[in-house]
């Protein structure tokens, strides 16, 4: 998920629907769910981006 940052990746989950987990391993130790969410449209909502390059920056993340 370069559209977030570099190192963010996406987990697709396809249970009862279209589900997505964005992630970043920032550390050895710790991976930081950015969000989760269930997919209803084709593209990922610029909500959704938005949410996640937020949630990075809270972190400590560098975009």
């Amino acid at each position: 998920m370069q559209v977030i940052a570099p190192g963010v990746n996406e987990i697709r989950i396809h249970v009862l629907g279209e589900w997505r987990v964005i992630y970043v391993a920032k550390l050895r130790d710790a991976v930081y769910v950015l969000h989760a969410f269930q997919k209803k449209i084709r593209k990922t909502s610029r909500h959704d981006i938005d949410l996640a390059r937020q949630r990075y920056r809270q972190i400590g993340g560098d975009l």
